[in-house]
């Protein structure tokens, strides 16, 4: 069993307390009512092949320091590269220099909410650093299977990858926090296309496997049935080029959860950020149905829906031990009973909110830009005593099953949306009828979760997730997770995409 992890030594050894002693006492001395400091390192990896030949392989890091105050009620935030208390202090004062020009425009007075203050260090749960596996295995390794698909029949094109990260930060603030932490995660992925010559028709097919909170282990250790996966998609690839079109209408759907989570985060989890139910992304990222005045009451599923937000699951990329304004990771409900309940907040927006606490949404993609609210792992839980796959899909005389995740649409307000797949299934008489193809689900929000009517249990319950949830002027990217179970939904409506594409 691998021993518990520590904060990388080199990374420990930087300056950091130097650091944090030149910027906060100059804040101080400045006038601010808060002052924090973040030190980040930020290594990527991405190793990138087409039909087996490495095609690219990058390797980045993001180094530096960021300091950002509340002055006279006025944010201001500067951020440099170099380690040093003179740049330190030089960061402090540019902080405060932002935050008077910024008052005259200031439109509402930051007033953080409480957080004590918090004193440690903690490592994501992994247990081979991606980053102390040499080049040449790893690149070995994802040649060898797509070479393994490539050679099967019909398959003409394979592209692969595998991106990794590791994430370094510390973090302290004048009301004495001083927080370390470290976290890793992958993403593998495998994706292969047929081409018909006849027509110059094409299908393609990619794994299942989600990014994830792991180390090198998520490839090797047996946390994923890669050599199950692989093995079937041809087989799957060319039934789905044989497959009908389908007749679009009203269906009962069975939603895997590699599907799922995806619907999760565009129509729950950033509807429920409130920032967005604020307005204060109206001008990029949009605003939210789920506004305020509905807390409690909005009825956005049914009574089967419960919804939490989680910075504490094991392996999930939203994952922390303390997030970037020095919240600690917390676990609350969104969704209770089919009722809104709560929000995903950082220290700033829960007192807009007039909540007494930050549930620790704070988070920056890099030490040169300023903490947002960011999503929390936003799941739905699975039913203690639900149904597994086999019982929810013996339950449907006439629908379809939905496999994976691929395109997608949902409108500013994250209401009106529609989603596709990597496979659809028609279910006929409680048992799968072969693929489909042409297949988007359509509905608004509250319709889709409200017609939801069997929640699949604990064996059908799994975390999905992206490296790259998209929000914020200038633009960050967010890694998070979103754990389901599979799920029944009753009525709901079928577009044939190529027919809606005038094809």
């Amino acid at each position: 069993m691998p021993q518990p992890r520590d904060v990388d030594e080199s990374f420990l050894a930087l300056p950091l307390s130097a650091l944090t002693e030149a910027a906060l006492t100059r804040a101080v001395d400045l006038g601010c009512e808060h002052a924090d400091l973040r030190v980040e390192r930020i290594r990527t990896q991405s190793i990138s092949l087409r039909d087996a030949r490495l095609e690219a392989l990058t390797d980045g890091e993001d180094l530096g320091l960021a300091v950002r105050v509340v002055h006279e009620g006025t944010w201001g935030f500067a951020a440099g590269v170099v380690l040093t208390a003179a740049e330190a202090v030089r960061l402090a004062e540019q902080a405060v220099a932002v935050a008077q020009v910024s008052a005259a425009v200031a439109s509402d007075r930051v007033e953080l909410a409480p957080e004590p203050p918090h004193e440690g260090s903690w490592v994501s749960a992994y247990d081979v650093d991606p980053f102390e596996v040499p080049d040449a295995e790893k690149t070995g390794l994802l040649t060898e299977w797509s070479e393994r698909l490539l050679a099967a029949d019909g398959v003409e094109h394979v592209q692969s990858g595998c991106t990794h990260v590791k994430e370094q930060k510390y973090y302290a603030d004048t009301a004495g926090t001083r927080t370390r932490q470290q976290r890793v995660r992958i993403h593998p992925v495998f994706d292969a296309l047929t081409v018909d010559r006849a027509t110059g028709a094409f299908e393609s097919m990619r794994t299942l496997a989600p990014p994830v909170g792991r180390g090198w282990e998520f490839v090797t250790g047996g946390h994923w049935d890669w050599d199950g996966e692989l093995a079937e998609i041809p087989e799957l690839l060319r039934e789905k080029t044989k497959a009908p079109s389908v007749d679009p209408g009203r269906y009962d759907l069975v939603v895997d959860p590699s599907n799922l989570w995806l619907t999760i985060h565009e129509s729950v989890g950033h509807a429920t950020e409130l920032d967005r139910a604020l307005g204060y992304e109206a001008a990029y990222a949009g605003t939210s149905f789920a506004t305020v005045d509905k807390l409690g009451s909005l009825r956005y599923g049914s009574p089967l829906m419960q919804v939490t937000g989680d910075r504490t699951v094991e392996h999930g990329l939203s994952t922390i031990g303390w997030d970037d304004e020095g919240v600690e990771a917390q676990r609350w409900d969104i969704v209770r009973d089919g009722v809104l309940v709560g929000y995903q907040v950082d220290r700033n927006t829960a007192r807009l909110g007039g909540m007494t606490r930050s549930n620790g949404c704070a988070f920056a993609d890099s030490p040169h830009h300023v903490p947002v609210q960011r999503m929390a792992n936003v799941s739905l839980q699975p039913a203690a005593d639900g149904p597994d796959l086999a019982g929810l899909i013996g339950g449907v005389g006439r629908g379809i099953y939905v496999v994976g995740d691929k395109s997608w649409s949902i409108d500013m307000q994250r209401y009106n949306f529609q989603f596709t797949g990597q496979r659809f299934y028609r279910i006929e008489g409680g048992e799968l009828a072969g693929q489909l193809r042409d297949v988007a689900y359509q509905a608004t929000t509250t319709d889709f979760w409200g017609s939801m009517r069997a929640v699949g249990g604990p064996s059908t319950y799994r975390l999905g997730g992206a490296f790259n949830c998209g929000k914020a002027q200038p633009g960050q990217v967010a890694p998070v997770s979103h754990g389901c179970p599979a799920a029944l939904f009753e009525g709901v409506s079928i577009l044939n995409t190529v027919q809606e594409g005038g094809r």
